[in-house]
């Protein structure tokens, strides 16, 4: 399609056996962008264990234990076109998708989401911030049809 924004997303690893995932992971990425009209954009996608995620948590941001997904923007200048890595917690997502009634896939995809729209400028520090997050989180996974995946407490 030549109307293709030119988004450069790889997946480094096959994730939890599930032939589509994959895809569904570039899908979700792609669906954040677009939805942001992102006109350009370079973002990776790193599964890893909950012991590898703990270990990048305390080395760069100074937090102990695992996170379900860490974003790091490699631009020099946010001016530039997004460059990114995004890496996400299988073990956490495999947790988390059980709690809230849905497959790893589904967890894998709300994740990638949250990463990318971390490197728009999105902000989760505080409640009001992390709500708008993920109200948008569940309007981008509904779009792809996936349904939302956030389900908060909130009444």
């Amino acid at each position: 399609m030549d109307d293709e924004p030119p988004y450069d997303i790889a997946v480094n690893k096959v994730c939890g056996g599930a032939p589509d995932c994959e895809q569904q992971l570039a899908d979700a990425v792609r669906a954040a962008l677009k939805h942001h009209q992102v006109p350009k954009a370079q973002i990776s996608v790193a599964l890893v264990s909950d012991g590898q995620i703990a270990e990048l948590n305390e080395r760069h941001l100074g937090h102990e234990g695992p996170s379900d997904v860490i974003t790091f923007d490699l631009r020099d200048d946010p001016s530039q076109p997004i460059d990114g890595e995004i890496v996400v917690s299988v073990d956490t997502a495999r947790r988390e998708g059980d709690q809230r009634g849905h497959g790893t896939e589904v967890e894998l995809s709300l994740y990638a989401v949250h990463g990318v729209l971390h490197l728009i400028g999105y902000d989760d520090r505080e409640e009001t911030d992390a709500a708008r997050m993920h109200d948008k989180e569940d309007e981008i996974l509904s779009s792809l049809g996936i349904g939302p995946a956030f389900r908060s407490e909130r009444k």
